[in-house]
C-alpha cells in the first residue's frame, strides 16, 4: 500500500506538470448550423486549465508524503 501510495503521487504530480506547462489538451466538437438532417460541426482543440494542473501536483505531493510517512 505504502509503495502504491508513492507511485500514484508521483505519477499525479506528473501529470500535473504536464497540465501546467502547457500541453494537455482536449478536442469539443460543436455545432456550427443545423437545417434539417444535416448539420455543420466544428472541432476545436482547447486547452485544459492551469488550475487543474496545479491541483494536480498538490494532491500529488500530498499523496506521495503520505505514502512515504506512512508505517507497516
Amino acid at each position: 500500500m505504502r509503495a502504491g501510495l508513492i507511485v500514484v503521487g508521483v505519477i499525479l504530480i506528473g501529470l500535473g506538470l504536464w497540465v501546467t506547462l502547457g500541453n494537455g489538451s482536449y478536442s469539443k466538437t460543436d455545432t456550427v448550423a443545423s437545417i434539417g438532417s444535416a448539420r455543420i460541426e466544428a472541432t476545436h482543440d482547447k486547452a485544459i486549465p492551469q488550475w487543474v494542473g496545479i491541483a494536480g501536483i498538490v494532491i500529488g505531493g500530498i499523496v506521495a508524503v503520505a505514502g512515504i510517512a506512512r508505517k507497516n
